[in-house]
């Protein structure tokens, strides 16, 4: 059976190029169908069974609208965790799952609530920094540039231990979240180009066996090259 890949507001979420992520995938798995859910439709992960929900960063305002959007599915998205269905949530956008984002007055926008974290905006000030962390047996490289930073208790449920560059605020070496087959990380690049061996765990996540890259080769010699070039700094 073709896997089903969602695309949540792609119209929307795709800062810093990170749509490209998903524009690899489907050279990797040019058969699988890929649904682009656009903000005025409903998430096809509320009545079909999807095997990769993405999303990628947006701006603040689009926050909000997200926040709003999604709240409906709330416990749909909640089950889908546990049943341990596959998301990769990347930049700004998994703070939606988180507690709050507050503002530099202090106000905050509630957000879905699933997991302890919560971000705190600072507009004034963009965090821009080089990546290296450890998921499993894989180095992740990778960047952040974000005006938000993450806080709250992600120790049971980090994706990422930090080697270079920060995790969840400039405070902490745990990067991300983990739950399940849930990940959502500020590290953006677009992060399955920059790291294939990441790439062919999430694939075989989905239930691809022995997955083929496009281009593997070329990958990983530039994230051989990119990772000395990283630990160099």
């Amino acid at each position: 059976m073709d896997k089903k890949i969602e695309i949540l507001f792609p119209e929307f979420c795709n800062l810093y190029g990170d749509i490209s992520n998903m524009k690899y995938l489907h050279k990797c798995i040019p058969k699988a169908n890929f649904i682009e859910t656009n903000f005025n439709d409903e998430p096809a992960f509320v009545t079909q069974k999807v095997d990769l929900i993405y999303m990628g960063p947006m701006t603040e305002k689009t926050q909000e609208k997200v926040i709003e959007k999604l709240k409906p599915y709330k416990q749909r998205i909640e089950q889908l965790i546990e049943e341990n269905t596959v998301f990769l949530i990347t930049g700004n956008a998994g703070e939606i799952f988180g507690k709050y984002i507050e503002n530099e007055d202090g106000s905050k926008i509630e957000a879905l609530g699933i997991f302890e974290t919560y971000a705190k905006r600072n507009m004034m000030h963009r965090h821009n920094s080089n990546f290296i962390g450890k998921y499993e047996e894989i180095e992740i490289v990778g960047f952040k540039s974000q005006f938000t930073l993450g806080y709250g208790d992600n120790q049971k449920n980090y994706f990422a231990e930090v080697e270079k560059g920060i995790g969840l605020n400039e405070q902490s070496k745990l990067e991300g979240i983990k739950k399940n087959n849930f990940i959502s990380t500020y590290v953006i690049g677009p992060i399955l180009i920059l790291n294939p061996e990441f790439t062919k765990k999430i694939l075989e996540k989905i239930g691809i066996e022995e997955p083929k890259l496009a281009l593997e080769e070329d990958l990983k010699n530039a994230y051989v090259q990119r990772l000395k070039e990283l630990k160099s700094l």
